[in-house]
């Protein structure tokens, strides 16, 4: 497990991983020694063979007629050691598979990431977020439009488009919401509202994000096959990228209908979002749909593991290592969803004049969008001229 979690402390946040201490404990006949207590203690990573090897062997039990001969050969430290790595002969009459797992030792390790980098780099990565974006506020102000509008509007959205974007956008709001409220509902809301306000908003919170889940996905599906062929890159986006796309300075770069900041919006919301919802069904579903196991199965045959130095990973998972990893990895790539999106409310609504109401009423003031889209308003306007245009074998009345 430790394992396991430093491979995604690395991925997300960037962290060398460290080997494992390799400590010499001939002087204990095998047994942990000060130095694996204080590098527990420290955070360190320990070679726990030593212990979990250490279960007994049962080829040296004693007959029944000798002493502790019906033990099998295994005292109850080892036998309490082999319960803890999940390598005890367990059997059980109902409950299945999952009913075998009497210790559960990764647990301790998902707790205290869960209580500790996850919430504090999360934290800070959304009012670190929000705090960048008030300091841009008062640098660059708001993108005003140039000039007067004309009074002559575009349709920017039609009205499935608008729901769709609304659908994925108002479910997301209420599981971002809902995500945080259980995740620093210890800390931030039971030690100033007490722990029944808590316990009530957790269990509404639980109930409000298994179910809003399901409209947040088929929003995806929505805004997906809708908006897909408009977010392929193209060369016009190299163009925005170099004039930081008038947000920064004055120019204002050609663009389609989505410009290259856009299309990151939209990959960013697809792919994460696919990722964060397949993570969140295999929450609701755990022993239906595991999917670590497989995952580091096909990364140590193609040798990505080797590849990182992480070494071989685990292909078998208890299904409560299975949810561990799935609600870190949920919660991980919900936080910097949320800190994107953070940034599209703000150029979407105060950041820029006029962005609004193109997911608004669904209609964009011609100024508008010259501006910001002129080869998307170009491509509309050939369009409306075609569709007027006389035919060229039309014949004048009598």
């Amino acid at each position: 497990m430790r394992v396991l979690f430093w491979l995604l402390v690395c991925l997300t946040m960037g962290l060398p991983v460290t080997a494992q201490t390799t400590a010499d404990r001939s002087s204990t006949g095998g047994a942990q020694t000060l130095a694996d207590i204080m590098a527990r203690q420290n955070g360190e990573d320990v070679d726990d063979t030593f212990r979990r090897d250490n279960t007994g062997d049962p080829s040296q039990a004693a007959t029944a007629d000798q002493q502790l001969g019906t033990r099998g050969g295994i005292s109850d430290p080892e036998f309490w050691r082999a319960l803890r790595y999940g390598s005890a002969d367990v059997r059980v009459s109902a409950g299945g598979e999952v009913a075998t797992v009497l210790v559960q030792d990764g647990g301790m390790s998902w707790l205290a990431f869960r209580a500790g980098p996850l919430r504090q780099y999360g934290g800070w990565l959304l009012l670190g977020t929000l705090a960048l974006l008030a300091v841009f506020y008062l640098l660059r102000g708001k993108i005003r439009i140039n000039g007067d509008r004309t009074g002559r509007t575009v349709t920017r959205f039609k009205a499935i488009e608008r729901f769709g974007h609304w659908l994925v956008a108002g479910s997301f709001i209420l599981l971002g919401l809902t995500g945080l409220i259980t995740l620093f509902g210890r800390v931030l809301i039971a030690p100033y509202l007490g722990k029944e306000v808590n316990a009530t908003l957790l269990e509404l919170s639980k109930w409000v994000h298994n179910n809003v889940a399901w409209a947040f996905i088929v929003g995806l599906v929505i805004i997906f096959v809708m908006w897909v062929a408009h977010n392929f890159p193209s060369r016009t986006d190299l163009v925005w990228i170099a004039q930081a796309g008038g947000i920064i300075g004055s120019k204002h770069p050609p663009a389609k209908k989505f410009n290259a900041g856009q299309k990151v919006i939209f990959w960013s919301v697809i792919l994460f979002g696919a990722s964060i919802s397949i993570t969140g069904v295999s929450l609701l579903f755990p022993y239906e749909l595991p999917l670590f196991a497989k995952s580091f199965a096909i990364a140590n045959d193609i040798g990505l593991s080797g590849l990182l130095g992480l070494g071989e990973l685990p292909a078998a998972l208890a299904p409560q290592e299975e949810m561990q990893l799935a609600q870190l990895w949920h919660a991980i790539l919900a936080f910097v969803l949320m800190a994107i999106i953070v940034a599209h409310i703000y150029i979407g609504s105060i950041g820029m004049e006029g962005a609004y109401d193109a997911m608004g009423s669904g209609e964009v003031d011609e100024v508008w969008a010259k501006q910001h889209h002129s080869l998307w308003l170009e491509d509309i306007q050939q369009g409306q001229k075609a569709k007027i245009a006389p035919s060229s074998d039309a014949s004048p009345a009598d």
